[in-house]
């Protein structure tokens, strides 16, 4: 699988990483995180994805979660950001999203959240936005708002 480190680490760039890495197998892959870069809502622990980006210390990534990907200094994904408490500024990524990125979803709590967090690390990521309805607490009404703002 290939990953996109940007951010606040030794050798930014993209790394190929063998199935079943971790975040924090990307992160050694790029050098480490560089001294004072916040990683406190990066989580670390969580599978890659294919494709995925994780901006550690990036102005305007979102806070860790499962994605756990990223913080708003620690490792985002670059394709969901959180914009200043007025909502995602583009399509959220399933795949990479934090918790909080998902909580500033219209409709989507932070249990709601966890919920897509728990599905994305049992089954991989997202590989469609069709599978938010398997999550629990998606019905047709809340993934008919929620399709259009996120993708796989």
């Amino acid at each position: 699988m290939v990953v996109d480190v940007t951010g606040k680490v030794r050798h930014p760039g993209i790394h190929r990483m063998p199935p079943g890495s971790r975040v924090i197998d990307a992160l050694r892959a790029a050098g480490g995180v560089l001294h004072g870069a916040n990683v406190s809502g990066l989580n670390r622990a969580r599978l890659l994805t294919d494709g995925e980006q994780i901006a550690v210390g990036v102005p305007g990534a979102a806070a860790g979660s499962g994605a756990g990907l990223g913080g708003a200094g620690a490792g985002g994904t670059g394709s969901a950001t959180a914009g200043g408490g007025t909502g995602p500024s583009g399509p959220v990524s399933l795949s990479t999203a934090t918790e909080q990125q998902l909580d500033a979803l219209p409709g989507v709590g932070p249990v709601l959240a966890r919920h897509i967090i728990e599905f994305r690390n049992q089954h991989g990521g997202f590989t469609s936005v069709e599978q938010l309805r398997q999550v629990t607490g998606i019905g047709d009404r809340r993934f008919a708002d929620l399709r259009p703002l996120v993708e796989p």
